[in-house]
């Protein structure tokens, strides 16, 4: 039964270039346990993912409320499902273009209702505005540069597919309008950057470490993080991690520079 556990868990997983630690070690194997026991009922991923929605944004409604340890746990137990969503299309085999447009959307909205929360609670609606556009230019970064490492290897880069029916038709223009830009600015801020550069400069500009980094931002422990500071009683400060986590990203992104000029420059010393 271990080694059957363990092989679901296997086909289940999505492949990524960088591991997030607490994901991987938490958040997934819980998961898992919700996938194996809807899996056997046919419930379709996508009622995972509204119900994912739905415990994120009672959370939002709780912390607003003053509810703080009650808001903490929904927000976790949104981070469950929101891994199970997923993990259940995979191995059920039925992962569509509109989940996966449904399911970032809705992350985009329960994102929006707990910082709404936050605001409300604490009245600090500006702190509450720059939080949420700090998290949501960490969790893009981290997106697309792990999508742009994965592409600069020819693996699939991770770009949504083409809408077919009615509905995803309208995810995906909601899509376009949320998310395409945030991913096209930084699409064309590489290609500028490394116009000129050798294939090997490419290479070390999308480099694994700071793929990895950035994984560990990613929206399983960036909720994480949240809850805990929402069941301190301290939900600000989990404003001031994410916009600190801005300045990490400006730090990789400098070293990222560095080794393409490292690259370029060894050619020229050999001459």
């Amino acid at each position: 039964m271990p080694s059957e556990l363990s092989s679901a868990l296997a086909r289940s997983r999505k492949p990524r270039a960088g591991t997030e630690f607490l994901c991987e070690r938490v958040f997934r194997p819980l998961a898992h346990l919700v996938v194996l026991a809807l899996a056997p009922l046919r419930v379709p991923p996508t009622v995972v993912v509204a119900a994912s929605g739905a415990a994120g944004v009672a959370g939002a409604i709780e912390l607003a409320r003053g509810h703080l340890v009650v808001a903490a746990l929904l927000v976790q137990l949104k981070t469950i499902l929101d891994n199970a969503d997923g993990q259940l299309a995979r191995l059920t085999g039925r992962m569509t273009a509109f989940g996966r447009y449904l399911d970032s959307e809705v992350d985009m909205l329960v994102d929006a209702a707990l910082f709404a929360g936050l605001g409300y609670y604490t009245g600090q609606w500006l702190a509450a505005l720059v939080g949420f556009a700090a998290l949501t230019t960490v969790l893009s970064v981290n997106y697309n540069v792990e999508r742009l490492h994965r592409a600069s290897r020819g693996a699939d880069g991770g770009a949504m597919p083409e809408a077919e029916s009615r509905p995803t038709a309208l995810l995906r223009h909601v899509y376009g309008l949320v998310y395409a830009p945030q991913d096209r600015m930084v699409e064309r801020f590489v290609e500028r950057r490394l116009r000129d550069a050798p294939p090997e400069a490419r290479l070390a500009y999308h480099d694994r470490a700071t793929v990895s980094l950035l994984a560990n931002m990613g929206m399983s422990t960036q909720l994480a993080a949240f809850g805990i500071c929402v069941a301190l009683g301290q939900p600000i400060a989990f404003v001031w991690l994410v916009v600190a986590e801005l300045g990490l990203v400006a730090v990789l992104a400098l070293r990222r520079e560095l080794l393409v000029r490292d690259v370029v420059r060894l050619p020229e010393e050999a001459l």
